[in-house]
Order: C-alpha cells, then sequence, then structure tokens
C-alpha cells in the first residue's frame, strides 16, 4: 500500500486511525507484504477481449467443406471450419478470423451478438459458472493461504456447496470454525468503528436492519440463505453461491436477474485485513447492505442488462464502469461525500484514504469513467463522486443505450426472464403493460385525491 505523505493533513488523519489499530492490524495495513493484487472483473475482461484478437494469430484451417445452397432465390453459403489442434474456442475468436485474416471490418460488431450467448432465463444462470480461478490459495504463490494445507482444503470444501448448487436449491449453511469466526470479527469491529462518519445513509440504514434481521454481528458470519431472504424481500435481489472470481461476463450477466454471485469463504487469518480476492468479508459487509437499497439495486442491474450480448470490448468498458462504481464509488450527501463502493466499505485502510485529501476526485461520467485506468496494486489515485444514486443510475441509461446492439433487452420481474425487444410487435406489447400500469397507477392518485 502506498506510504502516506506525512506533510498533508490527510497523511497525519491517516496515521492517527491507523496508530488507533493494535498492532497487527497496523501491519496489515502498512506492510508491503499486504500489496498482493487484487483481481477484478476488468482484468478478467481484458483478458477475455485479448484472447479474443489473439485467435487470429492462431494457425487456422478453413476445412475443404464448402456447401452453396439457394433459399428463396438468396445463394447462401454454408463454410465450415475448424481451429487448428481441435481445440474448442468461443464463436467470437472465429470472428476475430475473419475481421483480421480475411480483412473484412467490424464483423465482429456487427454479428457478435448472434454469437455472444447470454442466459434468458434465471435457471440458465446454472451455467454462468466460468471461473476464473477455482482455488486462488492453490494457484497463487503470494496468497497468504498457499502454504496453508488446512486452509486450502477448507476452501475446496466449501467451493463444493458453489459447484453442486442450482437455481430454486436453498444455500447450504456453513458451520464456520473458531479461527473464521476470529478473523470475522476483527474485520467487522474494524470497519463498522468507520461507518458512522465514512459510509453513506443507505448502507448504515441496511447494515442496521442485517444486525436485526439477519444475523450480523461481530460473533456470527451471516448465512447466505438468510441475506438472500433478506435482500429478496427489499429489492428482489437474491444471492448465488460461488466458488471464486466468475469471468466478468457471467458476473454481470447474472445481475441482469438481481442476482449477486456471493463467495461462502473467508480470508485467510494472518491477513484479516487484506484479501487478494473476494471474500464473504467483501461481500456481505461492502456489497450486500448496498444492495438492500432500491435505487442502487436497480444501477447495478442495469449495468448487468448492458452488458448481455454485449462486445468483449464493451464488457470491459462495463466492468470499469463497475469497478469505479458499485467497487470504489463515492458519493455526496447533503454537501458531504460519503462511500459507497463495497472495495471501499470492505478495506479499514481505503476507506479512509478515498475521504482524505491524497487522491484525486472527478465528477461521475460514464463515458470518461469506462476509459480510466484502473489501479489493482495499491489504493486508486482516483474516485468518481455521484450526485446521487438517482443520477448515476440516469447517466448510466444514457451510456448503455448507446452501446450497438441490434436489440434492447427488459427484465420480467414475474417470470424471472429477459425479453428480447428486437421487434416492433414485442415493443408495442410492452408498452401496452405500461400502459395498464400507468392506468393503475393514475386510477390511484384519483382515489386519494
Amino acid at each position: 500500500m502506498p506510504t502516506p505523505n506525512a506533510s498533508s493533513s490527510s497523511a497525519k488523519g491517516f496515521r492517527r486511525a491507523v496508530s488507533e489499530l493494535d498492532s497487527k492490524q497496523a501491519e496489515a495495513i502498512m506492510s508491503p507484504q499486504f500489496i498482493g493484487r487484487r483481481q477484478s472483473l476488468i482484468e478478467d475482461a481484458r483478458k477475455e477481449r485479448e484472447a479474443a484478437a489473439a485467435a487470429a494469430s492462431e494457425a487456422a484451417e478453413l476445412t475443404e467443406t464448402i456447401v452453396f445452397d439457394e433459399k428463396d432465390g438468396i445463394a447462401v453459403l454454408n463454410l465450415l471450419f475448424t481451429l487448428k489442434g481441435g481445440k474448442t474456442s468461443l464463436p467470437s475468436r472465429a470472428l476475430k478470423i475473419f475481421e483480421i485474416k480475411f480483412n473484412i471490418p467490424n464483423i465482429t460488431n456487427s454479428i457478435m451478438s448472434l454469437f455472444h450467448w447470454f442466459p434468458r432465463k434465471i435457471s440458465e444462470l446454472d451455467l454462468c459458472h466460468h471461473l476464473v480461478t477455482k482455488f486462488d490459495p492453490d494457484l497463487d504463490l503470494d496468497h497468504p493461504g498457499f502454504s496453508d494445507e488446512v486452509y486450502r482444503e477448507r476452501r475446496r470444501m466449501i467451493a463444493e456447496i458453489a459447484f453442486h448448487y442450482k437455481h430454486g436449491d436453498p444455500i447450504p449453511r456453513v458451520e464456520y470454525t473458531e479461527e473464521e469466526i476470529t478473523t470475522w470479527r476483527e474485520v467487522y469491529s474494524t470497519l463498522k468503528s468507520l461507518y458512522p462518519t465514512h459510509a453513506c445513509k443507505e448502507h448504515l440504514d441496511a447494515f442496521h436492519l442485517l444486525e436485526r434481521y439477519s444475523g450480523y454481528s461481530e460473533n456470527n458470519i451471516p448465512q447466505l440463505e438468510d441475506v438472500s431472504c433478506f435482500l429478496k424481500e427489499r429489492t428482489g435481489f437474491q444471492l448465488r453461491p460461488v466458488a471464486g472470481l466468475l469471468s466478468a461476463r457471467d458476473f454481470l450477466a447474472s445481475l441482469a436477474f438481481r442476482v449477486f454471485q456471493c463467495t461462502q469463504y473467508i480470508r485467510h487469518a494472518s491477513s484479516p485485513m487484506h484479501s487478494p480476492e473476494p471474500d464473504c468479508c467483501h461481500e456481505l459487509l461492502g456489497h450486500v447492505p448496498m444492495l438492500a437499497d432500491k435505487t442502487f439495486a436497480q444501477f447495478s442491474q442495469d449495468i448487468g442488462l448492458a452488458s448481455l450480448g454485449a462486445t468483449d470490448e464493451e464488457i470491459e468498458k462495463l466492468s470499469t464502469l463497475y469497478w469505479f462504481t458499485v467497487e470504489f464509488g463515492l458519493c455526496k450527501q447533503n454537501g458531504i461525500i460519503k462511500a459507497y463502493g463495497a472495495g471501499l466499505l470492505s478495506s479499514y485502510g481505503e476507506l479512509i484514504h478515498s475521504l482524505s485529501d491524497e487522491p484525486e476526485l472527478r465528477d461521475f461520467d460514464p463515458d470518461v469513467t469506462a476509459m480510466q485506468p484502473y489501479q489493482d496494486q495499491t489504493y486508486q489515485p482516483v474516485y468518481f463522486v455521484s450526485e446521487s444514486f438517482n443520477d448515476a443510475k440516469a447517466k448510466l441509461r444514457v451510456y448503455a443505450a448507446h452501446i450497438k446492439r441490434p436489440f434492447s433487452v427488459k427484465y420480467d420481474p414475474y417470470t424471472y426472464s429477459i425479453e428480447l425487444l428486437d421487434h416492433p410487435q414485442k415493443i408495442c406489447h410492452s408498452l401496452a403493460n405500461v400502459r395498464d400500469e400507468l392506468h393503475s397507477l393514475i386510477d390511484a392518485l384519483n382515489i386519494i385525491s
């Protein structure tokens, strides 16, 4: 983590805050050994896009099976091809080959929506399970739990819950160990002390309700099933267990159905104040309280809806927007800047840093934010400030309307499904439903008047 400038008042405040922690917590925040890379949706989305482009450099073989056909007076060419080595590949990578090798510009942008499969029913989220990593402690030498076989085995066991989970099942409960509860307690009590002065009102209000109704306390790690029921009653969001960091496309698609993919494991005990990957401390303390707010829940779902059928380039931009809002966003409330991003609300050190004089603060503009380089090695040097959640939601919808897709999408909360608006008749049908709802509201207004 960066060492604050001792000459600034904010740095003094930072050091004073750190000194209030016990020595173990202070070491966790200040020591370079905890700089470990944070995995992010942006990096994952970037890798997906680069992999698609790299497919063009792979030797591609066209088979001799070229079939001409005629249908209604139109010549149709059926071209069958395989990639060398028999590798399976996403259609997006195949299209990149044609775009680059045969110099057919924009073929990916024009046809990509036909190939970027996305779930149309909430049950199809069972197919959206493409993990970037399964067990980070097994793969990352710098992970705090890499040399702890007991921890790694524990992670495998909890991951199995997510691997076997199907939509509609109750989320299995985890019997957490004393060591895990001790880690949770340290994170919980440390962050809770900052929330009254640093967190936005929506987070504070929901946090109190979660303590009252969903088992949030220093000595208890909430169960995902209980929290999911709480969220569903408040905003229609629900939790789904996940074994690790999902691909950006799958994660964003889940948001379109008001489903938040949530881990159940706890960070390693040796590093309670920092985790190089999302864990349930980050998600239950940072994300869940915000998803209990109706306006913020709609904002999150709008990002998910915008991602459906989008190109790899747009997925990367949407992931960047997600990073600088849902993860690291700030907002104005009564003239004071507060934190609403989960990455801030689950990190003691960065929460203090974000509201100090150290970073640069910019007004939230989706077109600008989507192109902003992100930082995953240390604290963010730049944060974006929203005037309000309603303002951020309105700006995001304008941005999403310019994403090039030959269709639009609409979520049906009654059937938990995505309606594809790609024909005038479908749009007229949706408008008829809207008129029915407006009539109901007008009748209600007349009654109370």
